[in-house]
């Protein structure tokens, strides 16, 4: 047998080999599909809507099947609910840190209020605290409307919307030159890597539970959603180091509403749940508060909304607060 210390070191490493699998595996997912959409005829502004906003997201999807089909959903939901808090907290708030953002999109403008919107709705779903199959399929039957939306509010202002560039300039380089057998060979392995990526977190991450005996849900919104959050953080800080603003803020946002229906849609359409009163009466409610905060941090009606610095610390300082009060109670 390991000892303690040994097994909680196998444990992150576990974790550390993961999420670089993750990483890594997303963007050959991104590469591929991209490439595959592009060598079929697919307008750059269409593959940057849907193929690499959702590959912002693979991480917590494909731990999140993963969990739920291992009998996780609580690490799942838990992943889900905390990237959502540190994709707001930490992320947005260490770009707005960096580099104050400017909302000059209107695609985004809009797209703030489905995420509140969505949120409301997956609460709602949440009050009962069984979370069934029908409610999983209630959450991606609104993920794939929510989809279909948004690429059509994409396409119709994309004339004058200065995202449109910045969605071209997220699709890979070299991805017109990639022949159709690349594109393909390097979407599936990137979907390969992405699964071997996730069962290693997944491993680490409920083992890391077991042996600190606390709840999957815990290591959930704390370890996995920070980790599975990094990736939205480097593309963030390089898109706003770039002066890309709409990409900075449209991953988040995009990531926020794939994490609420996609990745507790799935979890439970696999494994239903009943979950803990700590969702509803701590995590969701720490969930809405920061999303109403981006509401309001972004929407204005005069078109000339910013979020400067001292927002930025403020809302990685809450970040903190939450993340040392879910951690002083296992301690």
């Amino acid at each position: 047998m390991l000892e303690t210390n040994d097994r909680m070191l196998l444990d992150f490493a576990a974790i550390i080999g993961g999420l670089s699998l993750l990483i890594w595996g997303a963007d050959r997912f991104v590469h591929g599909g991209a490439a595959t959409a592009r060598n079929l005829g697919v307008p750059p502004l269409l593959i940057g809507l849907t193929i690499v906003a959702c590959a912002t997201s693979a991480p917590e999807i494909l731990v999140s099947v993963v969990a739920a089909w291992k009998g996780n959903p609580d690490l799942a939901i838990g992943n889900a609910i905390g990237s959502n808090i540190a994709n707001i907290g930490l992320v947005l708030g260490a770009v707005a840190l960096f580099r104050p953002i400017e909302m000059k999109s209107e695609t985004l403008r809009r797209e703030i209020p489905a995420l509140l919107a969505v949120t409301l709705m997956t609460v709602n779903l949440f009050l009962d605290r069984t979370l069934s199959r029908t409610d999983g399929l209630v959450l991606l039957l609104t993920l794939v409307i929510v989809m279909v939306w948004m690429v059509k509010l994409g396409i119709k202002s994309a004339e004058n919307d200065p995202i449109k560039k910045d969605f071209e300039a997220e699709i890979p380089g070299h991805v017109s030159e990639t022949g159709m057998a690349t594109a393909v060979f390097w979407l599936i392995t990137g979907l390969l890597i992405l699964i071997v990526g996730a069962h290693l977190m997944v491993y680490g991450a409920t083992d890391i539970a077991r042996t600190l005996g606390v709840s999957e849900l815990v290591i959930g919104v704390t370890l996995v959603a920070l980790a599975t959050s990094l990736p939205e953080l480097a593309v963030s800080l390089v898109s706003a180091y770039r002066g890309e603003y709409g990409l900075a803020i449209g991953n988040i946002i995009g990531s926020n509403i794939f994490n609420l229906l996609a990745v507790i849609g799935a979890a439970i359409t696999i494994h239903p749940t009943v979950i803990s009163e700590s969702v509803l009466t701590l995590h969701m409610f720490v969930m809405i508060g920061f999303t109403l905060v981006l509401f309001a941090m972004t929407y204005y009606y005069d078109g000339t909304a910013r979020i400067d610095r001292r927002s930025g610390l403020a809302l990685i300082l809450a970040y903190i607060a939450y993340t040392t009060y879910v951690i002083n109670q296992i301690l």
